[in-house]
């Protein structure tokens, strides 16, 4: 059997002892050949929402330079040889679950995907969060959510060199060098140089730094009106998740620890509650979002159990994903359906690493906040 081989490069840091951990082996990722029957529960997908989330990844390729490569993963081809594909599902008139699924098994050749020995990994889920605030401060709108300042400079380190792909810092230029960029904490201490910068004002400090996290959010207005942000920029520092941190001071398990639950303690601890979420150096610039949304990496708008976020460094935007994994709420259910990857997150790092959006409102949250699903998936590339 043929297998198709990608380096996925992992960095280790050693720790501050005295003896130096021994490298572990480089994990080599694998895109073994199988058929869409090998697929657990492929037809039993009615593929209906599927269908609008495809036609917007579809018409972006298609405005694409054919020559030019889908991404990362060589076997992913260049647009051109996703074309043929994507004018062909354009075309079709009938969009039943019976035509859909034999324009896919015609067009598509699905691959299992293995790191090393193992063909498993985490399923998180994320949502559009929802918040109350005011263009204007004033009680109870005290919490600013800055737009991006116009000195952010963010960095993508594989346009300079092939082994940084999928690593990106940020900074300001000062006296001609680019040097790190304030941390959350010094951010929403006032303690940077664009305390003005803001676009809304939020009621509640969790909301704001539970927004920054989702990377996109529905702000109620004062007056009933509601208002669609976005993610315009980061400040490069990487992203670090409280709920380890929680964990390791006694405060959560690994088996409660949650997004309901972290948030449940960050109300409760109040006095404590700023020092735990600065432990998260990484801030979320936002901007306004008219029309559709909310938009992902992919540049289209998301569509609920059917947008995935990966890792940017590995997979390409756009690729159909058959996604196995454990239900949040019902763990004798399981989550097979086809997905696409349109998203990509801080935290979304590996091989078999995925991030299910659930859409918008406290439903949504309640499936994405519990989520930390074993799971694994396959990889739809177009047929040679």
């Amino acid at each position: 059997m043929r297998r198709l081989f990608i380096l996925v490069l992992i960095f280790f840091l050693s720790g501050c002892g005295e003896e130096e951990k021994p490298a572990e082996k480089e994990k080599i990722m694998q895109l073994v050949p199988v058929a869409f029957s090998d697929l657990p529960g492929w037809a039993e997908d009615d593929l209906q929402t599927f269908t609008g989330a495809f036609e917007r990844t579809c018409a972006r390729m298609l405005r694409a330079p054919p020559e030019k490569p889908l991404g990362p993963l060589p076997e992913a081809g260049t647009y051109a040889d996703w074309r043929p594909a994507c004018e062909k599902f354009l075309g079709l008139k009938d969009k039943t679950a019976a035509t859909l699924r034999a324009f896919l098994e015609g067009s598509f050749s699905p691959y299992a995907v293995w790191l090393g020995e193992g063909n498993t990994g985490l399923f998180t889920g994320y949502y559009e969060a929802a918040l109350k605030g005011s263009k204007t401060r004033g009680e109870p709108y005290t919490i600013p959510l800055h737009k991006r300042p116009a000195d952010l400079v963010m960095v993508d380190l594989g346009k300079f060199r092939e082994e940084l792909k999928g690593i990106r810092i940020a900074g300001r230029v000062t006296d001609g060098n680019l040097i790190p960029y304030e941390t959350r904490e010094q951010i929403v201490t006032g303690n940077w140089p664009h305390n003005d910068k803001v676009l809304l004002w939020v009621n509640d400090p969790v909301d704001a730094f539970y927004v920054e996290i989702q990377g996109s959010g529905i702000v109620t207005l004062p007056d009933g009106s509601e208002m669609r942000i976005g993610y315009a920029g980061q400040n490069g520092h990487p992203y670090t998740a409280i709920g380890k941190e929680l964990i390791a001071r006694g405060a959560l398990t690994k088996d409660n620890v949650s997004m309901q639950e972290i948030r449940e303690w960050l109300a409760g601890h109040p006095d404590q509650a700023a020092e735990i979420m600065n432990v998260n150096k990484s801030y979320v610039f936002f901007t306004e979002i008219t029309g559709e949304g909310p938009l992902g990496g992919e540049n289209v708008p998301l569509t609920p159990e059917r947008s995935l976020a990966i890792d940017r460094s590995i997979f390409p935007y756009g690729l159909p994903f058959w996604l196995e994994a454990q239900h949040p709420l019902d763990q004798t259910k399981t989550i097979r359906r086809l997905m696409i990857g349109q998203d990509t997150g801080g935290a979304i790092r590996g091989a078999i690493r995925g991030d299910v959006f659930w859409g918008h409102g406290k439903e949504a949250e309640h499936h994405a906040g519990p989520m930390k699903s074993q799971g694994r998936y396959w990889v739809l590339l177009p047929r040679k």
